[in-house]
């Protein structure tokens, strides 16, 4: 179940987390910042038992995973060859993350190692302690590594490789484990900053986000999967992202809503010959076409299109301009009266769409805007489930009140609006829905 999720980018079993530590972003006194070394150590020492439950339910899991791939293989001989590759798919680590199986074999298989460790005699509880007595047995078989990440006031003393070293330190001299860079059995992640300190392991090595199916990798895919989850597609819809790139949007839409027509659309031949191989690699040649056409002369029907999701590019390579004007006409040209607009779009974007139209819509004897209908009943919803971890739960007062301010763009009403991290840089998912056939 853990493996299908499409929402999420990794998953931690916590070990322990705790308020950030205190360091002053000036002081550079030797003592005080090996204080500073101290606590980090205590993190290991004073909790050993904490490592060890969270390294005994890690190892369950690898185990169930293990018997799990064991059964499938037994009964899928091309999955059993694929098995023989390891050495190629441990140094590429996208290749790790095995093709999902279906459902209903999957429920089965769980029921079978249920059925056998109750034969054995073992509940989970029973497993888990044999797993914690093993792991305290055998500790110099473990080799580990630590990811680190730092920011806000510890960073200004600390580099995340100082404090990676700190931990590793601590983690051999409490637990005899083995420090291994390049392939250890365990990694363990930290992450400290002003708000929280936090330690876990991942639960696989492969993180979610990293799907098999995607050859080349474009826009992050628990983003693309927001995108078009928020966008409402049902069976037989005609799909379209005009600015479809590499094809992950589609690719993740495809996988999820199979019984869809989607057609990608781009002006750039290396873009479409890596959106080719990534449908090639996910065998969804026959369910997504694409097209070397520009976005601002779609040769489609107006009104042909159901749904429409596209990532508008921004950054340094990008500069669109007012051209988004003319992209957005477009679109919904060829949006049917009731259909969906799904958009990924920058706060410079955004801006930019606000004030060419704020210019042209017509104001009330009073000198404000006039009102217009459906903009106050675009409410965003208060839950959203489905949706992206990295897509905030609860969005900024501000964005709520900049979508109920944002005027009218032609036909197309704003609906919802959340706010995404891309990493360094946000964005934001802003969904219209086309009111009427009136252009712009």
């Amino acid at each position: 179940m853990l493996k299908t999720l499409k929402s999420a980018e990794r998953l931690f079993l916590l070990i322990k987390k705790q308020f950030p530590f205190s360091v002053s972003s000036v002081s550079k006194d030797f003592i005080y910042l090996g204080k500073i070394v101290n606590e980090m150590q205590r993190l290991i020492n004073d909790d050993p038992e904490s490592w060890l439950n969270a390294i005994s339910i890690w190892k369950n899991l690898l185990e169930l995973d293990t018997k799990r791939e064991e059964h499938s293989q037994r009964d899928n001989p091309l999955k059993r060859k694929m098995g023989e590759n390891d050495t190629v798919i441990a140094k590429k680590l996208k290749a790790e993350q095995m093709q999902e199986a279906q459902e209903n074999r999957e429920c089965q298989l769980e029921k079978q190692i249920e059925e056998e460790m109750l034969e054995q005699g073992k509940n989970f509880q029973e497993l888990q302690n044999d797993v914690a007595k093993a792991a305290d047995t055998n500790q110099d078989d473990l080799t580990f590594r630590v990811s680190c990440r730092c920011s806000g006031a510890i960073a200004k003393n600390f580099s995340a490789q100082e404090v990676g070293r700190i931990i590793g330190i601590a983690l051999m001299k409490q637990f005899g484990w083995k420090a291994d860079l390049r392939n250890p059995n365990l990694e363990i992640f930290i992450h400290l900053n002003d708000i929280y300190s936090v330690m876990g392991i991942p639960v696989f090595r492969v993180p979610l986000a990293s799907r098999s199916y995607l050859r080349v990798a474009g826009l992050r895919s628990t983003i693309a999967w927001a995108m078009a989850s928020v966008a409402e597609i049902k069976a037989g819809a005609f799909v379209l992202d005009p600015m479809c790139g590499l094809g992950t949007i589609l690719l993740e839409a495809a996988k999820e809503w199979p019984d869809v027509y989607y057609v990608g659309a781009d002006v750039s031949d290396s873009q479409l010959l890596g959106a080719c191989d990534n449908l090639k690699a996910a065998g969804l040649m026959d369910k997504i076409e694409l097209l070397k056409v520009s976005v601002i002369e779609l040769p489609l029907p107006s009104e042909s299109v159901d749904v429409i999701i596209s990532d508008i590019p921004f950054g340094k390579k990008f500069k669109l301009g007012k051209d988004i004007k003319s992209i957005l006409q477009e679109m919904e040209r060829v949006l049917h009266v009731g259909g969906t607009i799904v958009l990924l779009l920058s706060e410079d974007h955004r801006r930019r769409l606000k004030d060419c139209k704020e210019s042209s819509i017509p104001l009330n004897s009073k000198g404000g805007h006039m009102d217009e209908p459906g903009v106050e009943k675009c409410l965003i919803p208060e839950e959203k489930t489905g949706i992206s971890e990295t897509v905030s739960s609860s969005l900024e007062a501000s964005n709520r009140e900049c979508l109920h301010r944002m005027p009218l763009f032609g036909s197309l009403v704003p609906v919802e609006c959340y706010k995404v991290s891309l990493g360094k840089t946000d964005a934001f998912i802003h969904k219209y829905k086309k009111s009427s056939s009136s252009g712009l």
